[in-house]
């Protein structure tokens, strides 16, 4: 039996990222195929409303979790707070995990929404993880990223 698992978007091929581009990857075409993946596109910062491209994000301090908790903030090159944004969209991320029975996320490291293992803290790559990925581990899913394949 196939099981649905979550992708973000631009893994595979789509062009969702903040720049309009994609970032697909080999791999990850490889590891869904052989593990008889059905892969369910997501873009956190798309259901939440955002155009692509938008100017890109990065965490002000803290992380995901912090954002969650409202103690974080995400906040885009033109200055503007995305909390509200970025949670929303994590929320609809998990409304369609929930919808199409995904218990596991594979997703892309370093982005304020999706990062797994690494996100960007102004200039710096740091540990810790992006607001989508957060939210989806906090209600039980698995997660990974490109990287863990």
């Amino acid at each position: 039996m196939r099981h649905p698992i979550l992708v973000s978007a631009c893994l595979l091929g789509l062009q969702t990222r903040y720049d309009g581009q994609a970032k697909p990857k080999e791999k990850v075409l490889r590891y869904l195929a052989t593990n008889g993946l059905i892969p369910v596109p997501v873009c956190p910062e798309q259901l939440a409303g955002q155009p692509t491209p938008r100017p890109a994000t990065r965490f002000a301090c803290g992380n995901g979790e912090m954002v969650l908790d409202g103690t974080g903030s995400v906040v885009s090159v033109t200055g503007s707070n995305m909390n509200d944004i970025f949670i929303r969209g994590a929320n609809e991320t998990l409304k369609i995990a929930r919808l199409c029975g995904c218990t596991q996320a594979l997703l892309k490291e370093r982005s304020p929404s999706c990062g797994v293992h690494q996100i960007h803290l102004g200039d710096c790559i740091i540990e810790g993880q992006g607001v989508a990925c957060a939210l989806l581990r906090r209600e039980g899913l698995q997660i990974y990223s490109e990287e863990d394949l």
